[in-house]
């Protein structure tokens, strides 16, 4: 089984599911799951976690993502993209200076409500389910961030924008919300997603690429478990201590080889002494020890 992580790009027309699906007919495994859904439409960076690195899926959902999205002024859609059934149609008279204004003022803290048709569920239901049987149920706003937008350009009606949010944010219900402030309307006509934590476009792979290395056995575009914690301090676990650390028990600080105050103030990747990861742990004041937080052992 291949553990670790690939940046597959996926491709216009393909759903996540459909990406996890073929890697797991590419390789030959069942334990493959995906980093964070982009709809069919959207293209770019999906990370996707082979064999135990499907543990970090979680963890790497929760990143800062980045976007480049086309949002077209001037049409609503049920949908809140141009794939959508129009809903209404209206003429852009607005300027540029208040197109940019607009959009700026997005920027930081944001209440945003989940669009219907998305993957959230409600009482055990997808809204996109309900979505589909014309039905519409209330939906509670929710906090996002966004850290950063730069407007690439302005064509109007079309707005091209470069995005840097935090995770749970839609960006075709930014490009409606921006259309509400002009009073023009808006939906999302083309988007990209350009960065994943430090999954980058340019590094991206297609299927059919991903394909055809592993058909050569060439396997080294495929990334570490433990390249997504690069930035936490390593250390490692003492040979003696190897039965506290594979039984996934809590270390003491004169377990580790290279303990240090600077351990104690944030996540640590541990390895035992051979070089295998064994997961990230934190500092327990209370107990004066370091937990586990999540543990790559076993199958």
């Amino acid at each position: 089984m291949i553990n670790g992580i690939i940046n597959v790009y996926k491709e216009k027309g393909f759903t996540s599911f459909d990406v996890v699906a073929k890697c797991r007919g590419i390789f030959k495994q069942k334990k493959i799951g995906h980093t964070g859904t982009l709809d069919p439409d959207a293209e770019g960076v999906l990370p996707v976690c082979l064999g135990k690195a499907t543990r970090v899926c979680d963890l790497l959902t929760e990143k800062e993502k980045e976007y480049e999205a086309v949002m077209l002024l001037g049409k609503i859609t049920d949908t809140q993209d141009i794939s959508g059934a129009v809903l209404k149609e209206q003429e852009v008279n607005v300027t540029e200076q208040e197109v940019t204004d607009a959009v700026l003022g997005f920027v930081g803290d944001y209440m945003q409500i989940p669009p219907m048709y998305s993957a959230l569920k409600v009482n055990g239901r997808k809204l996109c389910d309900l979505a589909r049987e014309g039905k519409t149920v209330e939906r509670k706003a929710r906090p996002v961030v966004i850290y950063d937008i730069q407007i690439l350009k302005i064509e109007l009606p079309r707005v091209t924008m470069h995005i840097r949010c935090s995770k749970g944010t839609y960006i075709r219900t930014l490009c409606e919300d921006i259309g509400i402030k002009l009073g023009c309307g808006a939906c999302m006509e083309k988007l990209i997603r350009t960065r994943v934590s430090e999954f980058k476009i340019e590094n991206a792979l297609t299927l059919k690429e991903v394909e055809k290395l592993v058909a050569e056995e060439d396997f080294s575009f495929v990334n570490s478990v433990d390249s997504v914690f690069l930035k936490y301090p390593k250390t490692t676990a003492g040979k003696k201590y190897e039965k506290f650390i594979y039984n996934g028990n809590r270390l003491e600080p004169i377990m580790l080889n290279e303990e240090s105050i600077l351990l104690r103030s944030q996540p640590v990747r541990i390895y035992d002494e051979e070089g295998r990861f064994i997961g990230i742990y934190e500092f327990d004041e209370k107990q004066s020890n370091y937990k586990p937080v999540k543990l790559f052992l076993g199958e």
